[in-house]
């Protein structure tokens, strides 16, 4: 399953599919009239992430971006699931299903989507380990404390890349204890969620030594996030360059996955920190 998803000869990249009012960069491009899913829209941007490079698509129906509320698992399921099983019946490739949910996870799962992507790490619904664990399933474990609505007021960590690994293996021991083997488990250092400048700054140069530290493989977030923001002053619709740059370091560094708005460009620097990263191991540079 992870070798599926995160073979070794690539850095994985994931296309994301917002089906949200207000998500923080592409909110409303894929509802329509009463917050219906644009299904249309949905098979036309993902065949162009296929085409662009991507490997995988991303389907969520929740913003998770600072500020934002929570959304009851009914309406998240009914902006999602419709797209996650048009895509299923349209692409091969795999589809994760964005979620804190375990009821939305089932649906989608049931639909056809074979991950779920979960930017809790277990935390606001531990049971949804059990439903990725029937289904045969991977899961995406994601870091977050508290809620999107509060997570950056006021973050503190001493030392980030220590905190946040420690908390990952947290959720990883409790995806195991649920029946997920190792082989069906990745992780994401949060990028962005209840995270200061400094913090995603030293977990996204430390991606290696989390891979290291967890022996899984490990997905990074940094599209279009506020931090590029605050390191190049851009707005939100201006960030795909420093996303680029982003992810460069992290396939630099040894991330597995990326998952990203804007496809071209983060599979070419992506290809770009890849073969640099190897020249280092092998002493090339």
């Amino acid at each position: 399953m992870v070798s599926e998803l995160f073979p070794a000869d690539r850095v994985t990249i994931l296309g994301i599919l917002n089906a949200t009012p207000d998500s923080f960069s592409d909110g409303g491009r894929l509802l329509g009239e009463g917050d219906r899913p644009r299904v249309d829209a949905a098979l036309a941007l993902a065949e162009a992430m296929l085409r662009a490079g991507a490997h995988a698509l991303d389907v969520g129906g929740e913003s998770t971006r600072p500020g934002a509320r929570a959304v009851a698992a009914r309406e998240e399921i009914r902006r999602a699931v419709p797209i996650v099983e048009a895509l299923a019946k349209r692409f091969g490739a795999p589809i994760s299903i964005d979620t804190r949910k375990a009821a939305v996870a089932a649906a989608a799962l049931e639909a056809g989507a074979s991950w779920v992507n979960d930017v809790s790490g277990l935390r606001c619904e531990p049971e949804l380990a059990q439903v990725a664990a029937r289904a045969g399933a991977g899961l995406l474990l994601g870091h977050l404390r508290g809620e999107p609505e509060t997570m950056q007021r006021a973050p503190h960590f001493d030392d980030a890349r220590e905190e946040v690994a420690r908390e990952l293996a947290d959720s990883v021991a409790r995806a195991r204890a649920a029946g997920i083997p190792p082989e069906r488990l990745a992780v994401d250092p949060g990028l962005g969620f209840g995270k200061r400048l400094e913090d995603n700054l030293a977990l996204l140069a430390g991606v290696g030594w989390l891979r290291e530290r967890l022996g899984l493989p490990v997905l990074v977030g940094p599209s279009r996030k506020s931090f590029l923001g605050e390191l190049t002053g851009d707005p939100v619709g201006e960030r795909d360059a420093a996303t680029a740059a982003a992810c460069a370091v992290a396939a630099f560094a040894g991330a597995d996955a990326l998952r990203v708005h804007e496809v071209a460009g983060a599979a070419r620097a992506a290809r770009v920190g890849r073969a640099l990263g190897r020249a280092r191991r092998e002493g090339r540079a």
